[in-house]
């Protein structure tokens, strides 16, 4: 009886013994992180850890933010932040490191022959800078490019076949400026292809009245010139030493479709704004703001199809708010342009006393074009020498103008809201043209909006904003 008392109470003591060791909790831990620790401001790296299932924090997100399932980190400013990944109550950390991003400066000049790219960063550009054939030279987002007009002629070319890629955004635009921040202080950027062009007397090729006296015009009607974005040039239109042509913000010697021009800025040149000589880009979501000249201009056949949001404010001196000719060439197409703003502000005076270009759009040589969705304000009466001069919404300059291209309808502007402007009908230059649009190819609206543009870095000058 004995003996088999004693085995049961064995055997229940490796029973409760059993127990007693499944029972022992375990300690759950979580893997360490792993990822770059050390980044710069906008850019991301990612923590992970092989324990899933948790989530992230960071114990300073103006240095570092983090998704809280993702892990991923961007680094906002210079310092340091501890990131925390918490996973069923336990949690393991890693610090990531944010460094400022590199800054670029220097000088440049002379003709590129090799691929270059500038970092953000302060430079200097010196002398008629060329991009040649076949290099590409790249501009990153907040970059500011100075002149300064007493070291002599200054400006920027891309070549025919060479490209300029300038990645600006609304909130860090690449500015290309001059020190004395005078209109016409420099050239600016001046880009050639070998688009088609129709230029004088029909001829498909031509020489650039830049001063360069470069060739332009071709049959590739996709050439690619590169991609302009966010991009503003003050202070240009300059002559050259020859002190016979004149340079405006932006020109355009027969570029063609590949190319992207978009968020571009004219400001306060002495010239036009942008001026297309034949060509077959289109530009989108641009400002000319007082330039001195014509806001927009082209000649030589320019055929652009895709162009919107043109925005143009003439203030102190300004001409036309467009000038278009087609080198006296009556052709078959037209650029399009939709959603375009005019204005003029009051005491806005001609470039030149004596011509008195005071009209928001007028068509010469031939000249054409499909507009839609236009606003029109501010072209009213002008007094010059005791002569009072009335702007107009439209002026048609000479008969066969209004020959071949009004009645020929390939001149039309639909839903136009035109205000404060003295002469609100088309009109010839002299009471011998007699202007009467085809049925529908001028219409009127009063809910007609104009250019539609986001305000930002890239529209503001001074803490002035330029869309008004």
């Amino acid at each position: 009886m004995k003996t088999k008392f004693l085995a049961l109470a064995m055997s229940l003591g490796l029973l409760f013994s059993s127990c007693s060791n499944d029972d022992e909790p375990t300690t759950f831990t979580v893997a360490p992180l792993t990822g770059n620790q050390s980044i710069m401001i906008g850019e991301t790296t990612t923590f992970t850890s092989t324990t899933t299932g948790g989530t992230f924090t960071s114990s300073n997100p103006a240095i570092a933010t983090v998704g809280s399932t993702t892990g991923v980190i961007e680094g906002v400013s210079i310092g340091s932040s501890t990131i925390t990944y918490t996973v069923q109550g336990v949690s393991t950390t890693r610090t990531v490191t944010v460094t400022e991003e590199p800054f670029g400066s220097g000088e440049i000049t002379g003709t590129f022959t090799t691929n270059q790219t500038y970092i953000i960063g302060n430079y200097t550009l010196k002398g008629i800078v060329k991009i040649n054939a076949g290099v590409t030279v790249t501009f990153e987002a907040g970059s500011t490019i100075t002149c300064n007009k007493m070291t002599g002629d200054n400006a920027l070319l891309v070549l025919n076949g060479g490209k300029l890629i300038i990645n600006g955004t609304a909130d860090e635009p690449v500015v290309f400026t001059e020190v004395s921040g005078i209109p016409g202080s420099w050239g600016g950027i001046i880009m050639y292809g070998d688009a088609p062009i129709k230029a004088v007397s029909g001829v498909t090729t031509s020489t650039s009245e830049d001063g360069n006296a470069l060739s332009y015009g071709g049959t590739n009607a996709t050439h690619n010139g590169g991609s302009l974005s966010y991009v503003r040039v003050e202070y240009a239109g300059a002559k050259l030493a020859d002190g016979t042509k004149e340079l405006n913000g932006f020109s355009f010697y027969s570029v063609g479709s590949g190319t992207t021009l978009d968020h571009l800025v004219s400001y306060r040149g002495a010239d036009d704004g942008f001026e297309f000589y034949g060509g077959t880009v289109s530009l989108t979501n641009s400002i000319s703001y007082g330039n001195f000249d014509d806001a927009f201009d082209w000649q030589d056949g320019w055929q652009g199809q895709l162009n919107t949001n043109w925005y143009a404010l003439q203030t102190v001196k300004g001409n036309f708010g467009i000038e278009i000719e087609a080198s006296a060439n009556n052709n078959a197409f037209y650029p399009t342009i939709s959603n375009v703003t005019l204005k003029r502000t009051i005491g806005t005076t001609p470039e030149v006393a004596g011509a008195v270009e005071i009209d928001a759009i007028q068509f010469k040589k031939e000249g054409n074009a499909s507009f839609n969705n236009v606003v029109i304000d501010g072209y009213g009466t002008y007094t010059e020498a005791g002569t009072n001069y009335q702007g107009a919404a439209v002026k048609i300059q000479d008969a066969s103008t209004n020959t071949d291209q009004v009645n020929g309808g390939k001149i039309i502007l639909t839903n136009c809201n035109i205000t404060n402007t003295a002469q609100t009908t088309p009109v010839g230059a002299t009471s011998s043209i007699i202007v009467s649009f085809p049925a529908g190819n001028f219409t009127t609206s009063t809910t007609a909006t104009g250019a539609v543009l986001t305000t930002g870095a890239w529209s503001t000058v001074g803490g002035v904003n330029l869309i008004q």
